[in-house]
């Protein structure tokens, strides 16, 4: 996996014929290498139909998700193996390259407490399962950290470090957000340092889930940093433009965020590109 990429959100998060062909359309138009696919409702996506549009258009795919709360890996290990199974499964037959995202719990999943012992002893067993699925189909398969305001169970890289070598899996790997990083690493440079074994996915999201490049995020930083590390990944563009209104609590985003999806995708894709350009990212 690598190259500049953007998620299939920025056109809709619902995956059916229609929106899956809009979506890859619309990649394929801004020139990305690849597209990130939301597996929101596994068993309705048609993935013959999602891997013919791919090669129609010469495109990679990544898949990701969130746990819904009945497969939170943290009290229910082997609901959160069989969801992720399933999930895996489908990214195989459309031809995806590996599952992502928040594979171990939920957006809005908080006890109220710090992270116990068993909890992450629950998440290595199911993540550990998982992993094992992802190889025999040849996928790799990510870990997503995020904001201490969604989840109470990975919020630093250095969390994602503990537990991705606790997996020992050599197909899983680390997948940072530019918006998460922002309230939770003692500045983004050392958590993408800090992950850097490990790290071959990164989110490119604004500080308020807009447009890159017109928010609070150092993006010399980050991209200094990803030069450093000779990172060797993908970079997707996340943005929240066209959120469906029945997704804005789980991450608290009550307002627009970008004038425009067209505006966002123009203006972000255009600002990512010359920064990697700048920094030699892809060279």
């Amino acid at each position: 996996m690598k190259g500049l990429g953007v998620h299939a959100m920025m056109w809709s998060l619902k995956w059916d014929h229609e929106n899956a062909a809009r979506a890859i359309a619309g990649a394929a138009s801004y020139g990305q290498d690849f597209i990130e696919i939301p597996l929101v409702d596994i068993a309705s996506v048609d993935a013959e139909h999602t891997r013919s549009l791919l090669e129609q258009h010469d495109l990679s795919a990544v898949c990701s998700l969130v746990l819904p709360e009945p497969a939170w890996a943290s009290v229910r290990p082997q609901a959160a193996v069989e969801h992720l199974k399933a999930a895996l499964d489908k990214a195989a037959a459309m031809g995806a390259k590996a599952l992502t995202g928040v594979t171990y719990g939920g957006t809005n999943e908080r006890t109220g407490f710090p992270p116990t012992q068993g909890e992450y002893d629950n998440l290595t067993r199911a993540l550990s399962e998982a992993a094992g699925h992802a190889r025999a189909l040849g996928l790799q398969f990510g870990i997503e950290t995020v904001n201490r305001y969604e989840n109470h169970l990975l919020n630093s890289a250095e969390q994602a470090v503990a537990l991705v070598e606790r997996i020992g899996a050599d197909n899983v790997f680390i997948h940072l957000d530019t918006f998460h990083m922002n309230m939770e690493e003692k500045g983004i440079a050392n958590g993408i340092i800090a992950a850097r074994n490990h790290l071959k996915y990164m989110h490119m999201s604004e500080s308020d889930r807009g447009t890159p490049g017109f928010g609070n995020v150092a993006w010399d930083e980050v991209f200094s940093a990803l030069a450093a590390i000779r990172f060797n990944g993908v970079l997707a563009l996340e943005g929240f433009a066209a959120m469906p209104v029945e997704m804005a609590g789980a991450i608290s985003t009550w307002r627009p965020v970008a004038a425009s999806t067209e505006e966002s995708l123009e203006k972000g894709l255009a600002f990512l590109r010359d920064k990697a350009n700048q920094y030699r990212i892809f060279e």
